[in-house]
């Protein structure tokens, strides 16, 4: 991407609340494992900068409740924690990954899986698209590849889509629109789970990180947390109201980009494929190297 290009996504990002299908710092299932024990060597100096790093952090350890935009809440159960746009940001800089600066976190205190969540609020998504989602696949693709100069530019590796973990479903009693990919970087594989949740004035982005392997219970484990999240009185989707904004696009779109997928069709391929290197995240090499301590992070010290 050339850089008036980026200067025009950014503009554009800050504008519409863009997907934060972003996803960082994934435990791997079997990691999580070796989580469970004292480590057997002593830190390496990149690892032991990372996890300092990563105890400055403010994190915020449930039980708690916490305010999310978009008019809603979200309970954190014991056992999670939880980080506010400013500590994700950081967080995510940790990981190698781009943020916009808006999403929040929150994770089991072993981090085997995380989950960010952003409200954008591009109006009432009418639901009644019919969902293409070997099109959808083969616009992603591209565009991952175009997303890559962003990353280049930064000095990270590239990442590649590389297919459908689950294919795009949409749920029409919780108006939930979910699906999962699975990416590849120098670092081996990863899953980034989306799920869109609609309200009355725009929807939750929720992207979660996780090892292939690792998919079905970090999925299981989201979905609970997802029971504590919810739009306050009068902010659902079944409260929309005729006048109320209506988003120029639907469920398709949403996959792809949202107000991004809009500005393609106009021409601005290079805002779509910012946005993409923004969306898609992976865990950092140094994260995996440090796994068997980041327990440490909530046994030496309180969060």
């Amino acid at each position: 991407m050339r850089s008036h290009g980026r200067t025009t996504y950014m503009r554009l990002h800050g504008a519409w609340s863009a997907i934060a299908l972003i996803n960082v710092m994934l435990v791997v299932g079997r990691a999580a494992v070796y989580a469970q024990e004292a480590p057997s060597e002593p830190l390496a100096a990149e690892q032991k900068a990372f996890l300092e790093r990563m105890r400055a952090l403010d994190w915020i350890k449930g039980p708690a409740t916490v305010t999310a935009e978009g008019d809603a809440k979200l309970a954190i159960p014991e056992q999670y924690v939880y980080l506010d746009a400013r500590n994700t940001s950081k967080f995510l800089e940790l990981q190698h990954n781009l943020g916009n600066g808006r999403e929040v976190m929150v994770a089991p205190r072993n981090l085997q899986w995380q989950a960010y969540l952003e409200f954008s609020a591009e109006g009432y998504v009418k639901d009644d698209e019919k969902i293409d989602a070997s099109a959808l696949l083969k616009t992603l693709k591209e565009n991952t590849q175009n997303a890559n100069t962003e990353r280049q530019h930064r000095g990270w590796g590239s990442l590649h889509l590389v297919d459908w973990a689950t294919p795009p479903v949409y749920n029409t009693t919780t108006k939930r629109l979910e699906w999962a990919t699975i990416l590849e970087s120098q670092d081996g594989r990863a899953v980034n789970f989306s799920t869109k949740i609609l309200g009355r004035r725009g929807y939750t982005s929720v992207i979660m990180v996780t090892d292939p392997a690792n998919l079905h219970e970090a999925e299981s484990s989201l979905d609970n947390i997802l029971t504590g999240y919810a739009f306050n009185p009068g902010e659902t989707y079944a409260d929309w109201r005729s006048g109320d904004k209506v988003a120029k696009y639907g469920l398709a779109a949403l996959i792809v980009g949202g107000v991004a997928a809009v500005a393609a069709k106009k021409g601005l391929f290079s805002v779509l494929a910012g946005f993409l290197a923004v969306a898609w995240k992976f865990i950092a090499a140094a994260a995996v190297a440090a796994v068997a301590w980041l327990r440490r992070l909530f046994t030496k010290k309180e969060v």
